[in-house]
């Protein structure tokens, strides 16, 4: 089939090297402008941008999929299917129209599991032990098309959001192939999706992930790597925030934590480690950021600023 591939950050280059490789023809890839990023806050091309040039593939950068020239130049391309992986905007129904067999979005859930934007950290903060990836067809809703197929993949204890996206981004874009398969030979049809289990999966924002000390050892730690790397699960101490690297729970039974009890925040730092206490049990830090400054580790930020008995991380 003549596909052009929609996608943007790093999780949908896998998929976009999968179908390149195959007997599919990818035409041309669709992807979001060039964004400000990094200190300098100098225009960068998206990571899908980068690889389609590498690959000498014509790249689509539209402000808005809905724009005249891009619908012009999409019926143009004549494509027969658009695989999507974290495409970044919302496809109008003109441009869903176009090819014939539609476009196929590459999602990191099991529908109708944690729909939206950010299922993996969502999956991971919520303690999900079993997630996976599923293809389906877009349609007007917001990921509620019919599916053609799925995969599953464990979630490991100590899986960070990113650990997690990096596998589901390998092992899902074999499932995106597999779906462009059935449908050109035309033994794939989508099934609906069940009107139960329904999740919501809305994007993370820098305020959803200051940690809530007032939690259990154990949803603390679920946060924190549910935010790992994106947006960052932070903190703030003396007014100002800390960064936090995925943090090691100890709670209740079994703690190798021997000190006193600490309030929810309250911090205790040794030779070696530094704790904080939450609603029930404590975590150990590993390594954390101070604003304006490099990751160290967390015994080692601990003696520069001299904790205080007592002291606390706080909420702004």
């Amino acid at each position: 089939m003549r596909l052009v591939f929609a996608g943007t950050p790093a999780p949908a280059v896998p998929s976009l090297d999968a179908l390149v490789a195959s007997e599919h023809e990818v035409v041309a890839v669709v992807t979001r402008p060039d964004a400000r990023a990094g200190r300098g806050r100098g225009l960068a091309a998206s990571p899908v941008r980068r690889r389609a040039e590498e690959l000498g593939i014509e790249v689509l950068t539209p402000d808005r999929p809905r724009d005249p020239d891009f619908l012009d130049r999409l019926r143009a391309l004549a494509p027969d299917a658009c695989p999507v992986v974290a495409y970044g905007a919302l496809i109008p129904q003109v441009a869903l129209d176009i090819p014939r067999h539609g476009w196929v979005n590459l999602h990191f859930s099991l529908l109708p599991a944690w729909r939206g934007a950010a299922p993996v950290q969502h999956a991971v903060m919520a303690g999900d032990e079993v997630t996976g990836a599923s293809t389906f067809l877009i349609e007007a809703g917001l990921d509620t098309g019919p599916v053609f197929g799925v995969m599953t993949e464990r979630v490991r204890p100590r899986d960070t959001a990113g650990d997690l996206l990096e596998r589901l981004a390998q092992g899902g874009a074999g499932l995106l192939l597999a779906t462009m398969d059935g449908l050109a030979d035309g033994s794939l049809t989508g099934v609906p999706q069940s009107p139960d289990g329904v999740s919501l999966a809305p994007k993370l924002e820098v305020a959803d992930a200051e940690v809530r000390w007032d939690r259990p050892a154990v949803a603390v730690d679920r946060q924190v790597r549910g935010c790992t790397p994106s947006p960052g699960a932070w903190t703030t101490f003396r007014g100002a925030r800390v960064k936090l690297a995925p943090v090691l729970p100890e709670p209740g039974e079994g703690s190798s934590y021997a000190g006193p009890v600490l309030a929810p925040g309250e911090l205790a730092a040794g030779k070696r480690t530094v704790h904080v206490g939450t609603a029930g049990g404590v975590v150990q830090l590993t390594t954390v950021q101070p604003h304006g400054k490099k990751e160290m580790a967390a015994a080692d930020w601990a003696r520069g600023v001299r904790i205080d008995t007592g002291e606390r991380f706080s909420h702004e």
